[in-house]
């Protein structure tokens, strides 16, 4: 990996030098814009829409545009003036549980790596941090721009994760959070003995991207010359009309399917009190449907502030 960045963590009075590495790569097929013709790349002008001319990157600055349509112009020494009080550095601001940090807020995972004379106190802060349970909420300024970020450990290793500002999250205001939606309890018992029937320990290396691999082998298969021929693609299943048969039939449906698997592992305890769980749920909440009552209870969508 190639450094992107160097700076320092500041912490209280201690300093920690470190260089900074994307934690992340987006893995996808890259595409270029061609002639159908003869695969030639397209290519595009740097055009200004005034005089038409073609303008030299050079000479080619910022530009807002204000609501009457007029352009407020923008050059280097204008951001240069700009007050980065965290330039080049790490601020750390508080520490707090991980759990209060909302993940929406994350935008972007980075390494850091000591630098130079910075591999103690880069150690000591890690540990400390590891033991106190927390994580750093932290100021930077990357690629000018100031952002809000948590720092914690991975592996050893710090992770600056960069976060957006309050005012950057949407307000999820769908109108179906006011309405009255008929849930009823046969129906959450089932929905609750299908999630227990699902649960497992993620491990991130049983999935893969289906669609990419397949892309390359088009690719693939283009070079080599082959004939291309689409897989046939499975029969999907139309809407619910009966929710209680539906999730009735998706946990029998994931017991077979946790039953043909492979046993990589053998159940512990808890797993086992967990199916037996999820088996006498399923059973009640088929009982409990049979006796329904003729008025059910309404549950309302909308979250408690």
């Amino acid at each position: 990996m190639r450094s992107i960045w160097k700076g320092a963590i500041s912490f209280g009075l201690v300093t920690i030098p470190v260089k900074l590495y994307s934690a992340t790569e987006q893995k996808d097929v890259t595409f270029h814009q061609v002639h159908r013709e003869d695969g030639g790349r397209i290519k595009y002008k740097r055009v200004c829409s005034v005089d038409g001319e073609e303008v030299p990157y050079s000479d080619i600055a910022k530009g807002y545009e204000l609501a009457t349509g007029e352009m407020v112009v923008l050059t280097d020494e204008d951001f240069a003036d700009l007050p980065l009080t965290t330039s080049r550095r790490i601020d750390v601001l508080q520490f707090t549980p991980a759990d209060q940090i909302d993940p929406i807020y994350f935008a972007k995972s980075y390494y850091l790596e000591p630098d130079g004379q910075g591999a103690k106190p880069y150690v000591l802060l890690r540990d400390a941090l590891e033991r106190s349970g927390q994580v750093a909420v932290v100021k930077v300024a990357l690629r000018q721009r100031e952002s809000l970020a948590a720092l914690r450990v991975r592996d050893g290793v710090f992770v600056l994760e960069t976060m957006l500002w309050p005012d950057e999250i949407r307000e999820a205001d769908f109108g179906f959070l006011e309405e009255d939606v008929d849930v009823r309890p046969q129906e959450l018992k089932m929905a609750e003995s299908l999630i227990e029937t699902m649960v497992a320990d993620f491990d991130p290396a049983e999935y893969k991207d289906a669609y990419r691999e397949a892309l390359q082998e088009v690719i693939e298969a283009k070079v080599a010359g082959k004939e291309i021929v689409a897989p046939e693609a499975p029969a999907e299943a139309g809407p619910a009309v009966d929710l209680m048969a539906a999730l009735r039939a998706s946990v029998e449906a994931a017991k077979r399917e946790r039953q043909g698997a492979a046993p990589a592992k053998s159940p512990g305890r808890a797993a086992k009190a967990k199916a037996a769980a999820s088996g006498d749920a399923a059973r009640k909440a088929a009982s409990d449907d049979a006796e329904e009552e003729k008025s059910p209870k309404k549950r309302k969508t909308r979250r408690s502030a």
